[in-house]
């Protein structure tokens, strides 16, 4: 006779109330299922509440789960629903170029996995907070995680006819705001021993306050953006005048640790602003190059994203 397959036997104990076998059920998919959540909803910690919710709602709906798809697809459709919900009641989320003054603020992501990494890019999870929340949902499904339109339509109770007009629409705004080439594309190109060499160049300069190795690095269009400060520049120049006035010029002693965020280089730094004492938790600031260049600079300030990146708030 034939094993009963681990996962049939783990479903049939969870939806007799077995909350261990539950939890090895979707353990497995639980970093991609928070990635989904945090590509609809643009912040880690709102990701976190909405793959709380969704879990919830599975392990009360489990019953309902006829098996007429994998168990994987159900999860998304839990979680999508969990999300738009979320989305109805919050501020959409931007970065500093995209503000009106009605946004909640964009966050970084936590190092993905290889396959994900694309598409946790920050040009490309900015983009989908300009979409209203079915288009988002829609686009993602559809892009992103390979469900059909009809599919999708029953995720979303809506026509498939609509699910298509919705990606139309979702597509044309998305491709708009977006490069032409993807940072994995970029990063692919340059090879990870030059995208280190680059890092570890921007890091050190603004390390020892040297202006002239910042410039060398920075394309012409470069910008430089700090959420949840409104102000950024744009240019070489204004970028420049920005650096040595400020981060060179007048902050005090910096330290740094490389990190990865949205699946690009990133660098975690902690700042010391006079005396003796240690260099304190400040920004995490995400790379996007263009060739071998920085062509923007995102610096996502706060000790509370360091936790996200188990790093320390201090270092000595």
């Amino acid at each position: 006779m034939s094993e009963v397959p681990l996962l049939d036997t783990d479903l049939a104990a969870a939806r007799g109330g077995d909350d261990a076998a539950f939890t090895r059920l979707v353990q497995p998919l639980r970093g991609e299922l928070h990635a989904h959540c945090y590509r609809m909803l643009g912040s880690t910690h709102d990701a976190d509440d909405a793959l709380q919710d969704a879990l919830l709602r599975a392990w009360r709906g489990l019953g309902g789960f006829e098996g007429r798809s994998s168990l994987r697809s159900w999860l998304y459709t839990v979680a999508t629903r969990a999300c738009l919900d979320m989305v109805d009641g919050r501020s959409r989320r931007a970065l500093p170029m995209d503000f009106t003054g009605d946004e909640a603020w964009l966050g970084p992501y936590p190092d993905a996995r290889y396959e994900q990494r694309e598409a946790v890019e920050l040009a490309f999870v900015a983009a989908l907070q300009h979409l209203p929340g079915n288009q988002r949902a829609a686009l993602l499904l559809f892009e992103v995680l390979g469900f059909s339109a009809a599919e999708i339509a029953d995720v979303m109770a809506t026509s498939t006819a609509s699910v298509n007009s919705a990606l139309q629409r979702a597509r044309a705004i998305v491709t708009d705001k977006i490069p032409a080439a993807s940072q994995q594309q970029t990063l692919r190109k340059l090879g990870d021993a030059r995208v280190r060499e680059i890092v570890a160049e921007y890091a050190g300069a603004l390390e020892r306050g040297d202006a002239d190795a910042l410039l060398a690095l920075m394309t012409e269009d470069v910008t430089w953006s700090m959420p949840p400060m409104t102000e950024w520049y744009t240019g070489r120049e204004s970028v420049m005048d920005f650096a040595v006035r400020v981060p060179l010029g007048s902050c005090g002693s910096w330290r740094h640790r490389k990190v990865t965020a949205n699946g690009q280089p990133a660098v975690a730094f902690y700042l010391r602003h006079d005396g003796d004492g240690p260099h304190l938790a400040w920004s995490i600031t995400v790379l996007t190059l263009r060739d071998d260049r920085i062509a923007e600079l995102t610096s996502f300030l706060g000790a509370e994203h360091f936790p996200l990146f188990d790093l320390p708030n201090e270092l000595s």
